[in-house]
């Protein structure tokens, strides 16, 4: 004969209670999964495609400013496309970024000439590869993640040599899920530059981002630059756009 038991209401409620906090257990750990907040800090910081207008501003250790205003187009993770439309020196001149390849395009100059991550076609702290800024989850793997008070703490190692920082420490906010600080290393530890999102405002349809980006670096003491966002649009755009044929009708998706 099979002997039945019965358990007080109190007993079960415990035991009710136990599961469920133990199937909140993987919840949790999900939450400090490196790769999702890296992934939505990505899509925080830029919709699938879109236009951008911004300010890059480079400053002397002495005050003086040199100012540049870009119109820009992204698409995916892997493509992007800058158009100089100040100062009138600069105007005209493209660059475009497919994966780690880079080109510049020079008005009246002939085809576009090959151009570098560590290299900056406008001078200062930002080299080109912060100028035509990919997803981080697209160059960057998360090799450890730790908290800090409202924080967390991303290690990132890059995917590739052929990125221009070998690692980055980036500090995100856990409530936006959008980075802080970042710092930039070389593969030796050495500090290359560290990027610093300020001024979080509401670009309308959906997109809520930081509008400055300020970097300064050891190896250039005394300068910085900053970039100014002033709209970012979700667009759709045509691949042809990020093509070298394209370079000089950039200006024609304004």
């Amino acid at each position: 004969m099979v002997k039945t038991y019965s358990y007080p209401v109190k007993t079960v409620l415990t035991l009710l209670l136990f599961s469920i906090a133990c199937l909140a257990i993987p919840v949790r750990a999900a939450e400090l999964d490196g790769t999702q907040i890296l992934q939505q800090v990505d899509k925080n910081l830029n919709p699938e495609t879109y236009e951008m207008y911004r300010k890059l501003i480079n400053i002397e250790p002495d005050g003086s400013k040199k100012e540049f205003v870009l119109y820009s187009v992204k698409k995916g993770q892997d493509k992007m496309v800058a158009l100089f439309l100040s100062p009138a020196s600069e105007k005209g001149r493209s660059t475009l970024r497919l994966n780690d390849n880079m080109w510049l395009y020079i008005p009246n100059v002939g085809k576009p000439i090959r151009i570098t991550s560590l290299q900056s076609v406008v001078g200062g702290v930002f080299n080109n590869s912060d100028i035509l800024r990919l997803d981080y989850g697209a160059e960057y793997d998360v090799a450890n993640i730790t908290e800090e008070d409202d924080l967390y703490l991303l290690e990132l190692k890059a995917k590739t040599n052929s990125i221009a920082y070998d690692s980055l420490k980036m500090w995100v906010a856990k409530k936006a899920l959008v980075p802080t600080t970042i710092e930039c290393y070389a593969s030796s530890g050495m500090l290359i530059k560290t990027l610093y999102y300020k001024q979080p405002k509401d670009f309308g349809d959906g997109i809520v981002r930081p509008s400055v980006l300020e970097t300064d670096s050891p190896l250039y003491k005394g300068y910085r630059s900053a970039m100014v966002y002033a709209k970012i649009n979700k667009k759709e755009l045509a691949d042809e756009v990020f093509s070298l044929n394209y370079l000089s009708r950039i200006d024609e998706l304004r």
